[in-house]
């Protein structure tokens, strides 16, 4: 799968959109992102790995304990892949009024 289907295939889901929405102000703790969800230990790392995955998360280990961070770069080459799709990125000639 290449990067933008994993990328729109980790963002389809609304639960992975939160975890990202709350890893842009910082890393957070696997138990802090767990705490914002009624879900399973199981649930939650399945997210983690879809997100991780996809690369749209980084992971590091202090011991026992995981920390994700937000990875922009990929969901910066996917916004600049759907401006270039739409043509967002391209001036629009202006109208004869």
């Amino acid at each position: 799968m290449n990067a933008h289907n994993s990328a729109f295939k980790a963002i389809a889901d609304p639960a992975r959109r939160e975890i990202l929405r709350l890893l842009r102000h910082g890393e957070m703790t696997a138990g802090d992102l767990s705490g914002h969800f009624d879900m399973s230990k199981p649930t939650m790392s399945h997210h983690f790995a879809v997100l991780a995955e996809a690369d749209l998360i980084t992971r590091r280990r202090e011991g026992q304990t995981i920390w994700y961070g937000l990875n922009t770069t990929v969901l910066r080459d996917v916004l600049a892949w759907m401006m270039d799709l739409t043509g967002a990125d391209t001036p629009r000639p202006r109208r004869k009024t």
